[in-house]
């Protein structure tokens, strides 16, 4: 993956929500030439105790959706230069997972992000902002809402999708992908459409209710984070 991490991040309240007004424009939706094989799932894990975390883990596994296997895994170890804001975690989390996907050497259809994408305040959560650094294909694959309402009550049965709506816009879909266990909240991060954006995760979804690949992701930056799997590299040693 020939990407390099971005150095200059805003430390400031006001200077990050400046940046995200001016980089949402750059944002794409647009149709993917064939349907995503390769899925890079992204996630990030804290060391230590909450309110003391000054280090945290980002990784990324990289999955083969037609056959179910991993193909590669990276992961590093960074400080925490941002504190936890809500609509605001690209600038605590993306810095260290875009120096983990730069250590990625295998093709990637398309980033699968645990955050938001343009079903944020600002149209520009995590997946978005990954998205437009990197000038990859991205999905917001959130565990709970951060902005708008559902058009209509959500079935219980796997697959059911409704509209996620805020000021009048299509931002997401709430989208169940497990039948009667809490949905999960899809959006366009960046070069791709909704539609493909549910249908990746969807295909992605066997047994539990992450897709499989960002369930990886998250087990396996965990056992980083708890000393049981080494990272490939360490920042600020």
């Amino acid at each position: 993956m020939k990407t390099k991490p971005k150095n200059n991040w805003p430390v400031d309240v006001s200077q990050a929500i400046t940046l995200q007004n001016q980089l949402a424009g750059k944002v794409r939706s647009c149709p993917l030439e064939n349907e995503p094989r390769i899925i890079s799932a992204c996630d990030v894990a804290f060391i230590g105790p909450i309110r003391r975390q000054k280090q945290l883990v980002a990784g990324v596994v990289v999955y083969d959706s037609d056959s179910g296997e991993v193909i590669e895994r990276r992961a590093v170890i960074d400080a925490v230069r941002f504190p936890y804001i809500p609509g605001l975690l690209s600038f605590r989390e993306a810095p260290s997972v875009i120096k983990a996907i730069a250590l990625v050497k295998s093709d990637t259809d398309v980033f699968l992000i645990d955050g938001q994408g343009i079903a944020h305040p600002r149209r520009f959560g995590l997946a978005s902002h990954i998205g437009v650094l990197i000038g990859q294909p991205t999905i917001g694959c959130a565990k709970s809402r951060l902005t708008g309402r559902a058009v209509a009550e959500l079935p219980a049965e796997k697959g059911s999708a409704v509209e996620l709506i805020d000021k009048e816009q299509i931002v997401g879909v709430v989208l169940r992908t497990r039948s009667n266990v809490k949905p999960l909240y899809v959006s366009v991060g960046n070069k791709i459409t909704l539609p493909q954006a549910v249908r990746v995760v969807l295909k992605c979804t066997t047994k539990y209710r992450l897709p499989d690949p960002a369930r990886m992701a998250h087990n396996y930056v965990t056992a980083v984070a708890k000393g049981l799997i080494k990272a490939d590299k360490i920042y600020g040693e």
